[in-house]
């Protein structure tokens, strides 16, 4: 068929998808996180994606649908990270350090911007719009997970352990945007080995767990 000339990366359904729609959703995800999703139209989006206009119409009914597919695409390469670590033979709280450790190397990469899911919040507040609702399910299933982890530790304070664990990312990820990276990417791995010493009556065994691209921004920026 005409124009279906790339895999489905990570999907494993053998399933053929438009390369002119991944080059609008690898356009879209460089120019929404580094300038934000309303600060792009779709002039823009198109010409830089080489494509026509009923292109890009084909694949997104609008810049909205196209902004809901960015975020999807960053939940899903986060998903498919996390998955894969936490099927391996790795202690929780290594790999609740290693998480730690590969946001501090993201807080500190060139061209950081905070976290895409905290930033498009900001953009669509209104908890009814389709972008708002991609952020709060990611956050959930986020939390969950580590949530989880911390299960695998303490089992009563899982829950209370698994916010604070996200609160702290929260802040690191916004301090370091906004203030010195390097003072926040310490302050978060000190929280993080603060909230372990507090719900483990063990010591880790094993180094942190390196975690690529734990980076909640978009994949290749």
């Amino acid at each position: 068929m005409a124009g279906m000339t790339q895999t489905e990366a990570g999907a494993g359904t053998g399933r053929r998808v438009s390369a002119a729609r991944e080059r609008l959703l690898s356009t879209a995800g460089r120019l929404f996180y580094a300038e934000g999703i309303h600060m792009v139209g779709v002039d823009r989006l198109v010409a830089e994606s080489k494509v026509t206009n009923a292109t890009f119409y084909r694949h997104f009914r609008s810049k909205d649908d196209l902004a809901v597919a960015y975020m999807g695409s960053v939940d899903q390469a986060i998903r498919t990270q996390l998955d894969t670590l936490t099927t391996a033979d790795v202690p929780a709280d290594g790999i609740l350090r290693g998480i730690g450790a590969s946001l501090v190397e993201q807080i500190r990469s060139p061209g950081y911007r905070g976290c895409a899911f905290l930033n498009a919040a900001a953009e669509f507040p209104d908890p009814a719009h389709p972008v708002h609702v991609a952020v709060v399910r990611h956050r959930d299933w986020f939390l969950r997970t580590i949530t989880n982890l911390f299960a695998e530790i303490t089992t009563t304070q899982a829950d209370h352990a698994g916010r604070h664990f996200v609160m702290l990312r929260d802040g690191a990820m916004s301090a370091g945007y906004l203030g010195d990276p390097a003072l926040a990417g310490e302050t978060l791995l000190r929280g993080i080995d603060g909230l372990l010493r507090i719900h483990t009556t063990r010591t880790p065994t094993s180094p942190p767990t390196p975690v690529t691209d734990i980076d909640c921004s978009p994949p290749g920026t």
